[in-house]
């Protein structure tokens, strides 16, 4: 994508608040009394006397579905907020919502295809592919104008994504109970990279949290596919699925296509 549609594209991002999407609460409040008041007097007047710089300039909004890439059925949808560092490379802070009570439960790097293929072999099992998420419409920037979210999308393909969740705040599905607290290890997340792999209901759900559809946000991208190059890890989670899951056209396994199947 030439350089002034990139630059046109974040200045319609920055200037679209998460606000103006749909409200997705969070699911899961942590315990602990309410603020006294000297705390809110504290917190009130560090507001007006610190900075708060980093954060302010997480003000690209996203929100997709992570599995996690040892246990793929449990799933969640993921509100990124992120900073567009460079060309090659955005950090993202990860919540369960959008709403200012949604909590803080992850990370999330991504890296061009130029920097991922100058990462070594055995790092490179800890990134993630983009492409399905981007052409299949599960990947949506809510609020965003069509070609505002469709530059951004195609400044994205052929990307792929580190991703740490921190804290259970709620998988989908019914026995996926969250925790009141961050308990346990980090744990690595994938991405989906065939249909099928969303539980059924995850994406419906989040059409009607977030006020997106996505069935019409994937016919709107089927451009982006001319794009798409193959990328490693696409059949990460694949024969871990019950259910049939399908490829779409475009997102191939890098391994296949060297191998020429």
């Amino acid at each position: 994508m030439k350089a002034w549609a990139l630059v046109i594209s974040f200045s319609i991002v920055a200037a679209v608040p998460a606000a103006h999407a749909r409200e997705a609460t969070p699911q899961v409040t942590p315990p602990g009394e309410e603020q006294s008041t000297k705390l809110r007097m504290l917190e009130a007047g560090a507001n007006m006397l610190q900075q708060d710089a980093p954060p302010s300039q997480m003000n690209v909004y996203l929100v997709g579905f992570h599995p996690m890439k040892e246990q793929p059925e449990h799933q969640m949808e993921a509100h990124h907020f992120c900073r567009q560092v460079n060309q090659d490379f955005a950090q993202c802070a990860l919540f369960d919502g959008n709403t200012s009570d949604a909590n803080l439960n992850g990370i999330e790097y991504i890296i061009s295809q130029t920097l991922f293929e100058q990462l070594p072999q055995q790092e490179r099992e800890f990134w993630h592919p983009h492409n399905y998420e981007i052409q299949s419409g599960q990947l949506v920037g809510p609020g965003l104008p069509q070609v505002a979210e469709q530059e951004l999308m195609e400044s994205k393909m052929n990307s792929y994504g580190k991703t740490w969740h921190v804290w259970n705040t709620g998988y989908f599905g019914e026995g996926n109970a969250a925790d009141e607290l961050p308990l346990g290890e980090p744990r690595l997340a994938w991405s989906f990279n065939r249909d099928g792999e969303a539980r059924p209901g995850l994406v419906e759900r989040m059409e009607e949290r977030v006020g997106v559809d996505v069935q019409a946000t994937r016919e709107a991208r089927e451009d982006l596919v001319e794009l798409a190059e193959p990328q490693e890890g696409v059949n990460a989670l694949q024969g871990k699925f019950e259910r049939q899951t399908t490829p779409i056209p475009g997102v191939v396994d890098a391994a296949e296509a060297r191998s020429g199947q």
